[in-house]
């Protein structure tokens, strides 16, 4: 008899042969250095160096060995100190679990295989957790509630909790408070207006954190690439568009998605962020590995 494979060993399987034709993410010397030597020098005030820079709430996968016990005394909650070193080097991941991440135009596209954005956006997600390992970095998912790990147990996780997002997840992270010195990727086909992408990122941006945004599209979003009278439904508001020629509106169309896509890219350079650009049918790869350039960039920034 057989044994069923677990789809989340599929995916892992899958990403790290997607990250393997990358070298491992390495952590900029340079950021190590200038922290180290804040400590060395005695300029003990908080963020820099080994002093800490905040407590947060004891976590499970916390080392009891790191808990504050003078400060947890003040209330009836376990708290640990976080350094800006362990901050710099720790990254949230997300991606897009909304409906609209279903979906694949593959299935009207004779001999096309590429996937659908969803497991386009996972892929890419485990593939960078894996160079992240290899590169001794500490992450963990948005929204997970759990501290950033380091090695294995780490990508582990982030497959697990890959696996428990609701059927109708929102298409855009929530806020939550995390360190300084922070980096966040978020990757999703963020077709939300770009005031409301705005407003989530701006709020990330303003806590001091560092961001990546990875817009992830098929290609007849971008295309259009259907003919004569097509009926368009849609995913997540579930109305439903007719248009009887469709090649007559496909230049407009094209050139409102070429605005969105700009506007969004604008919208990350002003915050500081950066912006990254990928459709489903080419290697993902190329994505992975400019978003590893954009991760190193900011780490000697």
């Amino acid at each position: 008899m057989s044994r069923r494979i677990p789809a989340s060993a599929t995916l892992r399987d899958r990403a790290e042969q997607a990250a393997a034709v990358l070298p491992p993410l390495l952590v900029a010397a340079e950021r190590v250095a200038v922290t180290v030597a804040q400590g060395v020098h005695g300029r003990r005030r908080v963020g820099q160096g080994e002093t800490f820079w905040q407590f947060r709430q004891y976590e499970p996968g916390d080392a009891a060995s790191r808990i504050d016990w003078r400060e947890s005394a003040k209330s009836q909650r376990l708290y640990v100190r976080e350094t800006e070193w362990e901050a710099a080097q720790s990254v949230w991941l997300w991606r897009d679990a909304s409906p609209s991440m279903n979906y694949t135009s593959a299935h009207y596209v004779q001999g096309a295989e590429w996937p659908t954005k969803r497991d386009r956006a996972e892929l890419l997600l485990v593939a960078l957790a894996s160079l992240l390992v290899r590169g001794g970095e500490r992450l963990t998912f948005l929204g997970s509630g759990m501290a950033p790990m380091s090695g294995r147990i780490a990508l582990s996780r982030v497959v697990e909790l890959i696996g428990r997002d609701q059927a109708d997840a929102p298409s855009l992270p929530a806020f939550e408070p995390l360190p300084r010195a922070g980096q966040l990727v978020l990757i999703g086909d963020f077709l939300s207006p770009p005031d409301a992408v705005n407003s989530v990122i701006a709020r990330f941006a303003a806590a001091g954190l560092k961001g990546h945004l990875l817009q992830v599209v098929d290609p007849a979003e971008e295309d259009l690439p259907f003919d004569g009278r097509v009926r368009f439904e849609g995913v997540e508001e579930r109305d439903q568009v007719v248009i009887s020629r469709v090649e007559n509106v496909r230049e407009d169309y094209s050139g409102r998605f070429r605005r969105h896509r700009d506007e969004l890219g604008a919208i990350a350079a002003t915050l500081g962020w950066t912006f990254g650009f990928h459709r489903t049918d080419r290697p993902p790869h190329l994505a992975l590995l400019a978003l590893c350039a954009a991760l190193s960039a900011d780490r000697r920034g």
